[in-house]
């Protein structure tokens, strides 16, 4: 009686131990992928590269999609859930350099935003597709301070946005109010299928501070990662 009783009682937990493995195997399946970054060739900072290591390979990304502003390149780089690079292309920054937001700063859009306060702020920010009062899609980047990646829009002649769009050179790109613009046909085939239609992470690299002050947890990625090309 004692041998079968024993049987019993390890057959039970057998069967619960069956049932936590497949549990966590289920979890393992369902759990975000964390992959390796890849910018496909393509050029980008010393800086950039170390975001999205820290991004895709050590996970902060989460498994979700992600795009890397490179404020003094004027360039912007989405990533998919996957870590592989799926476009990059320039871009048009707060007029003002600067990489904090100031108080109060959505709330002045109606009204106008003083020129010494139109920053991009840099970050790690979780985004969120949204639209704005026109109802224009955008995907919202720091919904407080009004800032979101969106299409290049017709304005004033005089500020010359798609040549600086087009330039080729970082140094004429800085002419919004703080949000991140970028041309119409890049919005519609790269951000709108990859930020556009679910939440992600926006890292907003800085220009007048340390990026490791601004990315503690990018700074501690190994040096044996920092050192592989991607």
């Amino acid at each position: 009686m004692v041998g079968i009783s024993a049987a019993r009682a390890w057959g039970a937990r057998g069967v619960v131990a069956l049932g936590l493995l497949a549990a966590f195997a289920a979890q393992a399946q369902t759990a975000p992928a964390v992959g390796n970054a890849d910018f496909r060739g393509r050029e980008a900072s010393g800086e950039a590269r170390q975001i999205a290591r820290w991004a895709a390979e050590a996970g902060d990304a989460g498994g979700r999609p992600f795009a890397i502003v490179d404020k003094k390149a004027a360039q912007i780089y989405v990533f998919g859930a996957d870590g592989l690079l799926v476009e990059a292309a320039p871009a048009l920054l707060g007029q003002a350099k600067g990489d904090e937001a100031a108080p109060g700063v959505g709330r002045m859009v109606a009204t106008g935003i003083p020129a010494m306060l139109r920053t991009t702020p840099a970050g790690r920010f979780e985004s969120e597709p949204g639209h704005n009062l026109r109802g224009e899609a955008i995907v919202w980047v720091d919904y407080e301070a009004a800032v979101a990646i969106h299409r290049l829009r017709p304005t004033a002649p005089g500020q010359r946005r798609l040549e600086r769009l087009s330039s080729g050179s970082p140094e004429d790109n800085r002419i919004s109010l703080g949000c991140i613009v970028v041309d119409p046909a890049f919005y519609d085939e790269v951000v709108a299928p990859t930020l556009g239609r679910q939440r992600g992470i926006v890292y907003v690299l800085p220009d007048t501070r340390p990026w490791q002050a601004v990315f503690s947890g990018a700074a501690v990625v190994t040096t044996a990662s920092a050192a592989t090309p991607l």
